[in-house]
């Protein structure tokens, strides 16, 4: 019995994906065909494709459609809906850790854009997510990451601080009580999964009908296990610290006094994650991940998650 890679439902051996899965993809999807490239191909494609991409990063990206009754994803230059991440060279299953974390997201209560896995054609997985900046058949949503709007480029995404991106919270969103309380939901997720890679071009807003919010999650991944000799804990200082975080530190000082939340908000949030963490036990274990990733990704939730309900 093997699993689907984009729902995680056990599958027989016949189909590659689940009915629930393709339905996830697109409600008349009755297949979804392997990439017709090679891991080597896909990252030479993404090279190539770079200067075109509307969407930058370190990881190597694809734009792609989804042709429905060809069953197939389709590489685009212009006008894709959904972003494809290859495997990496310089780092172990990528794809397998971004799609873990971003269902983890999800069950948390996050927002967060359909994802999955696709085949390639020696059978790598392949990480996708459907665009949460389109709409229609060439429309686009208006998107302005936090290095913009702190006047910073992408040379200078680290060369800032949680309280500045709580600045440009309350200065830019529409509702900026309700945005800081994702925002916490948020820090707190990224801590628990050792996200430590939540830089400015990481956050964003998003303008939908005059509204001003934050945009959702995305480029969610475990990086500690990707770079494990590294001590932070965030890559933005808190409180003047990347690293040695504390429960004072996240509930008290951040919560508290820089996002000036509300004694039941903290709570009910804290509430939600410690009933959620014995439910990512269960999906960390039936992951794509190998079983040593799984078992350090696990750990460090645990060691985290007992940190947070220290007293």
């Amino acid at each position: 019995m093997s699993h689907c890679p984009i729902t995680y439902d056990p599958i027989a051996d016949g189909p590659n994906y689940s009915p629930r899965g393709l339905r996830i993809l697109h409600s008349r999807l009755a297949r979804l065909e392997p990439l017709p490239f090679t891991e080597t191909q896909l990252i030479q494609e993404a090279a190539a494709r770079a200067s075109k991409m509307s969407v930058q990063g370190v990881q190597p990206k694809l734009s792609a459609v989804l042709r429905v009754r060809e069953g197939r994803f389709d590489l685009v230059d212009q006008y894709g809906r959904f972003i494809l991440k290859p495997p990496s060279v310089a780092y172990p299953q990528i794809p397998e850790n971004e799609d873990l974390t971003m269902k983890l997201a999800k069950l948390a209560g996050l927002e967060v854009p359909d994802h999955g896995m696709v085949r390639a054609k020696e059978g790598q997985l392949v990480y996708w997510i459907r665009r949460f900046d389109r709409t229609g058949q060439k429309g686009k949503i208006p998107v302005e990451d936090f290095a913009q709007l702190s006047g910073v480029d992408r040379e200078t995404k680290y060369d800032s601080s949680v309280e500045k991106v709580i600045n440009v919270i309350e200065r830019y969103c529409t509702f900026p009580v309700v945005e800081k309380r994702i925002f916490f939901q948020r820090f707190l997720f990224n801590f628990l999964v050792g996200n430590k890679d939540m830089h400015l071009k990481n956050y964003s807003v998003v303008t939908d009908n005059r509204v001003v919010r934050l945009a959702p999650c995305y480029d969610f991944l475990n990086s500690t296990l990707m770079l494990p000799k590294t001590r932070e804990e965030s890559a933005l200082p808190l409180g003047g610290k990347k690293s040695g975080f504390t429960r004072n530190l996240l509930v008290q000082y951040l919560a508290i006094e820089r996002l000036q939340l509300t004694q039941p908000v903290v709570e009910n949030t804290l509430r939600l994650f410690g009933s959620v963490i014995p439910i990512w036990k269960e999906w960390i274990d039936k992951s794509f991940l190998s079983q040593a990733l799984r078992g350090r990704y696990w750990d460090l939730v645990k060691e985290r998650s007992e940190l947070l309900n220290s007293r």
